[in-house]
């Protein structure tokens, strides 16, 4: 009977979430821009990040911040971001805010860890699916490795050209963090600060310092 109630629930969850592609592509894509879609993480991630999107030009947008339903600090940020951003390109905000759950709180445990994580796994495909970016690009935050995989299923059942870049963030020097090592082969494009990674892991691609 439960693994009945799974597949139904799967089934209906797929259907929604192709609806959500259609509707998206009749009303928001627009001729000669790429939607993107963000990652944000606590502290110095999403720092790192605005440093990263603030170098995008005008032509990127929609722009979607995946914010964690925990994460105060993100949402702010983003909000101060892009005020400053339509000020300067004098430009008509395009964008939102999405939240979904954690994947994983700060010193919770590695066996309540993997619930929370397909619970976020879960959330995290009505949002990709429905926003069906042309860009997705995070940097490390855990909430990235749900989103990510998402992407990834949009791609092969061929529903989305969706492009995965993650950067991985300026104090990794000689190793890769847990998201870099879960999405290594995932991502697309995974860039990094430090010549060091690179020579350890040829699928990433050194390209300085960034911020």
């Amino acid at each position: 009977m439960l693994l009945l109630l799974t597949v139904v629930g799967c089934t209906v969850l797929l259907v929604i979430c192709i609806l959500c592609i259609v509707i998206n592509l009749s009303a928001n894509k627009k001729k000669g821009t790429a939607s993107v879609l963000a990652v944000m993480g606590s502290g110095g991630h999403t720092k790192e990040m605005l440093s990263l999107l603030s170098g995008l030009g005008p032509h990127y947008r929609p722009r979607y911040y995946v914010i964690a339903n925990t994460d105060t600090m993100s949402k702010q940020k983003v909000e101060e971001f892009e005020q400053k951003k339509n000020i300067t390109e004098n430009s008509k905000p395009e964008f939102s805010l999405v939240l979904i759950p954690r994947s994983r709180e700060v010193a919770q445990s590695w066996g309540s860890t993997v619930l929370s994580t397909l619970y976020a796994l879960f959330k995290s495909f009505p949002v990709v699916f429905s926003c069906n970016p042309d860009l997705i690009i995070c940097n490390g935050p855990g909430t990235c490795v749900p989103i990510c995989l998402a992407g990834l299923l949009l791609k092969i059942l061929r529903l989305g050209r969706v492009q995965i870049v993650y950067v991985e963030s300026i104090c990794r020097v000689d190793t890769l963090s847990m998201s870099a090592w879960m999405l290594y082969y995932v991502a697309d494009q995974m860039l990094v600060q430090w010549p060091s990674l690179q020579t350890k892991f040829p699928r990433t691609q050194y390209i300085g310092k960034l911020v």
